[in-house]
This record gives C-alpha cells, structure tokens and sequence, in this order.
C-alpha cells in the first residue's frame, strides 16, 4: 500500500499577518475589480496591504492601477502605486505579448511572485486568483501560508455552480473559506432607489449558508466601477463617497472582524466605519 500523500511545506513570509486569496471559480464575476478595491479599502482603514496579481494569462492589476511594464533595474518589486505594494506578470510583459506557458511554469512564477518578491511588513497581502481551479490555484493554495479564501459569485443561481467548485478546492486542501461576497448584486437608481437586476437574486447568502461560513457583503453593479478600473484608478480611490466605496470600506470591516478570529489576529486594530 503506497505511503499516503504529504503537503508541501508552506512558505515563509516573514512580516506578512494575514494572506488571502481572492477566488471565483469562474472568469466574469469581477473578482480582480473586488480583490483591487477590497485592497484599497483596507488600506483606507490604516493597514498596510499588498496585492499580488496571480493571473499569469490575463494580468489586470497593472491596468487597474495605472501602471504598465516597467525596468526591473530601474524599478525594485513590489511596485506601489496608492499605498499598495503590488505584483504581476503584467508589469514583465507587454500587455500586448500572450503569455504562452504550460501549467509548470505558471505555478514556478507564481511562487517567485509570492516568494521571492520582498513584500516586506505587510497586515494583508492580497491574493487575485485566476478563474478556475488549475495549476495557480492549486500552487497556491498547498504552498502560500494563506489565511483563508474569499469566494466572489453573483446573484444568479447559476453563478453558484462554479462558486461551489472553487469552495470545494479550497476544503480539499485545508484552507478556510472566510466568507462569500456578492458583486454586481444590485443597482442604486438616479432616484436612490435599490433595484435588483437579477431575478434569481440572493446567490451569495445562498452559498453562504450551505457552507455554513459568513456572507460578508453584496457589492452593487455602477458603471464608475469599470469607468475607474478602466481608467487606472479604482472607485474606492477616486470616489471614496460614491456608494460602492462605501460598500467597499464595510466589506474591509468585516475582513478585519473576521481576521479577529483567527490565531493570529492579535496585532491588527479594532476598525469601525
């Protein structure tokens, strides 16, 4: 009978509280949006955070920053750009170049991206998954000391199918779902009326009650959100009144609420908005 099967050591990242993983499961949820803003919002709340772009096929962090490539001579990683130390493959290529690589060689950069790049003293370090649960995910979750995950999913029922895989992934290997969170979940009129566009609504408490974990927040559908991602300045940071900000900066209070519970959650701040 073979031996049973060992996990890898986990890195070490000395000065780093608190890593978590931001997943979806499936692409077109917005999760790169929530990972970004979430980042901010926790930054704006006075703590250090970093936020590590693990898509190596479709970086977006460096967009949604205003950043492009850059000379690694000339510029040490991580880069900071509004208070963030940031990472990505989109900072090495041209946005324009495909990256053409099989599943060894994501999962080799996405441990240099976590493992090598001196991150330094940081409360968060922010992890944007790819969709999916390939080889990323998989690096990822058996090697990062991570905290725990944060599943995205929409309203609709049918967003919950992948939503349901990406919480399995991360059961399989022994990292705890800290909660769900509902982006695109409504629409705040001219009128300031609440309007929901999805008929199937509820989703994310949905999944959050067959797990038995917390929904941490619904975050509503604006266009200023892909305006200012699009633009290279995040909503939470150019319209830190506008209702998503908001939406946003309660969601980074129930992350850090919910860091509270966990063993090494001594050092960080109450935070109340």
């Amino acid at each position: 009978m073979p031996p049973p099967m060992t996990a890898p050591p986990k890195m070490a990242l000395p000065g780093v509280k608190h890593v978590l993983a931001v997943a979806s499961g499936k692409g077109g949820v917005g999760k790169s949006t929530v990972a970004a803003n979430l980042a901010l919002a926790l930054h704006a709340h006075g703590q250090s955070v970093g936020l590590m772009d693990a898509d190596i096929y479709g970086p977006s962090v460096p967009i949604m920053f205003g950043l492009g490539t850059v000379d690694q001579t000339k510029t040490p990683f991580p880069i900071e750009q509004y208070g963030i130390r940031l990472m990505s493959m989109g900072f090495l290529v041209d946005p324009n170049q495909p990256v053409i690589w099989r599943g060894p060689k994501v999962a080799q950069a996405v441990s240099q991206f976590l493992g090598q790049v001196p991150w330094g003293d940081l409360d968060f370090l922010v992890i944007d998954l790819p969709p999916g649960t390939g080889d990323a995910q998989l690096t990822l979750s058996q090697s990062a000391p991570l905290t725990g995950a944060l599943i995205v999913t929409q309203p609709q029922d049918v967003s919950l199918i992948d939503a349901r895989k990406g919480v399995r992934m991360f059961e399989e290997v022994k990292v705890p779902v800290l909660g769900i969170i509902e982006n695109m979940s409504y629409f705040i009129g001219d009128d300031g009326k609440r309007y929901e566009i999805f008929r199937s609504g509820g989703g994310g408490r949905k999944l959050a009650d067959e797990i038995g974990g917390p929904f941490l927040g619904d975050l509503p559908l604006d266009p200023k959100v892909s305006e200012c991602g699009d633009a290279g300045e995040p909503i939470v940071r150019k319209y830190p009144q506008h209702a998503v900000s908001k939406a946003y900066l309660q969601l980074a209070v129930r992350v850090i609420d919910e860091m509270h519970n966990t063993p090494q959650a001594g050092a960080l701040p109450e935070v109340t908005l």
